[in-house]
C-alpha cells in the first residue's frame, strides 16, 4: 500500500498591494483549516505585507487596473487622491462583506501554523532588515521554498 502524503499548499506573495495581499491569506487559512500544510513565501514587494505596522495600511492602485468595478479611464488613476479613493472603496466593500482585516488573517495564519517565509535574498537586495519585519517569520531563500513546494504541493502565485 503506498504511503499517504500530506496535502500541501505553497504560495508565493510577490505584490505589496491590498488587493493582492488578501488571496494568499484567505487561501492559506482555508487550506490550514482543511489540515493542509501551508507556506507563504514573501518576495520582492510582497515583503511590504510583513513590514511592522504596514499590513492594514496597504493600498489599492487604480492605475492600470482595468478590473476596477467603477469605470475609470486609466489617466484618472494618476490623479492625486485616486489611490486613496480606491483603497477606501475596497476597505468599505470588505467591511460590508464581513471579510476580516489583513492583520486578522495574518494572526489567524500564525495561529494555524502557516509558515511565513521572508525571502532573505530579496531582503538583502532591497535593504530590508529582520527588525523591519513582524515577529514569527522564517527567513530563507528559494531553496527553502522549493524544498517545501517540491513535496507534492499545490503552488500558487499572487
Amino acid at each position: 500500500m503506498p504511503e499517504e502524503t500530506s496535502k500541501r499548499l505553497a504560495i508565493i506573495a510577490l505584490h505589496g498591494t491590498m488587493d493582492l495581499a488578501y488571496p494568499p491569506f484567505i487561501l492559506a487559512t482555508a487550506a490550514a483549516a482543511l489540515d493542509m500544510e501551508v507556506a507563504i513565501f514573501f518576495t520582492f514587494y510582497g515583503l511590504e505585507i510583513l513590514k511592522k505596522g504596514k499590513i492594514d495600511k496597504l493600498k489599492v492602485p487604480p492605475i492600470a487596473n482595468p478590473a476596477m468595478p467603477v469605470p475609470m479611464p486609466n489617466i484618472l488613476g494618476m490623479l492625486p487622491g485616486m489611490t486613496s479613493m480606491a483603497t477606501m472603496m475596497m476597505n468599505k466593500w470588505m467591511k460590508k462583506a464581513k471579510v476580516s482585516k489583513l492583520s486578522e488573517l495574518l494572526a489567524m495564519a500564525k495561529e494555524m501554523n502557516v509558515r511565513l517565509i521572508a525571502c532573505q535574498m530579496t531582503m538583502d537586495v532591497m535593504g530590508i532588515k529582520k527588525e523591519d519585519l513582524i515577529d514569527g517569520l522564517e527567513f530563507g531563500g528559494a531553496a527553502t521554498f522549493l524544498e517545501f513546494a517540491s513535496h507534492n504541493a499545490v503552488t500558487l502565485t499572487f
